[in-house]
């Protein structure tokens, strides 16, 4: 008799309702002939949707959605954890260990994900990071400025994508900055995330120089570094909304040697072992500097623009095969230069309407325009924001001919903002 084919493995994919990313590995999965189950954190209430059998999770209750995951897969385990985006990792941490799969440990995690922990670890461990402080909302500013050096960016310890970020020159600018990420924390929309420490804010020392990302991959601890973006856009402030990547980068090799030996020196750190990491540089006359490190995916759609093998699998597809046990690491980045823009919001307002998208998909280089932001909804400018308006892809010989195809890719669209109307409540109306 032939022996019955063993099954599929089953990989879960954690992610937030409103990921950009999760049809991309889901996609992925498939093709390697895997199944898909997702746990994201929509309502309770809701009886599925959008019908894909998804899990319901409390992401801020790491542990206890955990348990509900090792609840539901008694009878079909996964045999694969994959957390998309900031707000899902510790939970996935949780049910890996739950599980007995492979995964960063929740300490790791929990550290990683908290600006101010992760700070305090990589200082105590000579990682060179900006000098910092932190201060809870109810301080009196009065007694928190004479320990303020100018410039300086203030952000809140738990937020992603630059939200809510400003950089302040002046103990004016301060207060200012204060008040609007004070405002920001207290809003319905980041209230209703329950994240912790939405009550305290850290303050850092504004380092100069480009911005370097590192894309990279953990497997037992060692880093292996998939790709090296420049962001050749300045962020210098007052807010640091991202917009081009662009690699392979453009330093010079003992430059983003360093930068490889401060990133294996901030895991080891950190104590993360395992899978993705995004990893952000500041680099100066004095070295890299750690800005941030997660252990997750580039974010957005973003991971299109990195492809690997003879094959050129996306990013998506390499990191599902990594955390199903299947072999990675002759599967290096293709030699072509590649990189993304993300769609810059020019003012906060509804969106009434995009054009320019068919001239902007004609740009010599430019693989795809892909607006993500849907007509007639509020989109919200940085400080504030963290989403943005869509992303442009291209590929071409060399990295400056990227970075103008996405330049000029951009100038060609014109996109239709206008300015939310405040509400009338009917009882305030007179007469």
């Amino acid at each position: 008799m032939t022996a019955a084919a063993p099954p599929p493995k089953r990989l879960l994919l954690l992610i937030s309702k409103l990921g950009y990313q999760a049809h991309a590995f889901a996609d992925a999965a498939r093709r390697l002939g895997a199944d898909v189950v997702f746990g994201t954190d929509r309502c309770h209430q809701l009886d599925d949707p959008w019908r894909d059998s998804a899990l319901p999770l409390h992401f801020e209750r790491p542990e206890e959605s955990a348990a509900d995951i090792a609840r539901a897969t008694p009878h079909a385990p996964v045999d694969a954890i994959l957390a998309l985006g900031d707000h899902p990792l510790a939970a996935a941490a949780h049910a890996a260990r739950a599980l007995r799969l492979p995964y960063n440990s929740p300490e790791s995690v929990e550290t990683a994900r908290n600006k101010l922990r992760q700070r305090e670890c990589l200082s105590a461990a000579r990682v060179p990071v900006p000098q910092f402080f932190a201060f809870a909302l109810d301080d009196d500013l009065g007694l928190v400025l004479p320990r303020v050096q100018f410039p300086c960016v203030v952000k809140p310890l738990m937020l992603s994508m630059s939200q809510g970020v400003v950089r302040a020159d002046s103990p004016a600018e301060f207060r200012a900055a204060v008040a609007r990420i004070r405002a920001l924390l207290e809003s319905p929309e980041i209230q209703v995330t329950r994240e912790a420490s939405l009550d305290r804010l850290l303050v850092e020392s504004f380092l100069p120089g480009p911005e370097i990302a590192l894309e990279g991959l953990l497997e037992d601890g060692a880093l292996r570094t998939l790709a090296m973006f420049d962001k050749p856009d300045p962020l210098d402030g007052p807010h640091f909304e991202e917009t081009i990547y662009v690699t392979p980068s453009r330093l010079a090799p003992r430059a983003l040697a360093a930068i490889e030996d401060c990133a294996r020196r901030a895991v080891a750190a950190l104590g993360l072992t395992h899978g993705p990491i995004h990893a952000e540089f500041r680099v100066n006359s004095r070295g890299p500097w750690v800005l941030e490190v997660q252990p997750r995916p580039i974010g957005g759609l973003c991971a299109r623009a990195l492809r690997f093998g003879p094959e050129k699998i996306p990013l998506e597809e390499l990191l599902v095969r990594h955390a199903l046990g299947m072999e990675t690491r002759a599967l290096e980045r293709e030699s072509t230069a590649s990189g993304v823009m993300m769609i810059p919001v020019p003012s906060s307002g509804i969106l009434e309407g995009v054009a320019g998208t068919d001239e902007a998909a004609r740009v010599e280089h430019i693989e795809s325009v892909e607006i993500t932001a849907r007509l007639h909804d509020y989109i919200a400018a940085w400080p504030e924001g963290s989403t943005y308006l869509g992303f442009i892809f291209a590929r071409a010989p060399q990295a400056a001919a990227v970075e103008a195809a996405l330049r000029a890719a951009h100038a060609c669209l014109r996109f239709d903002l206008r300015p939310r109307l405040p509400v009338e409540h009917p009882l305030s109306r007179h007469g």
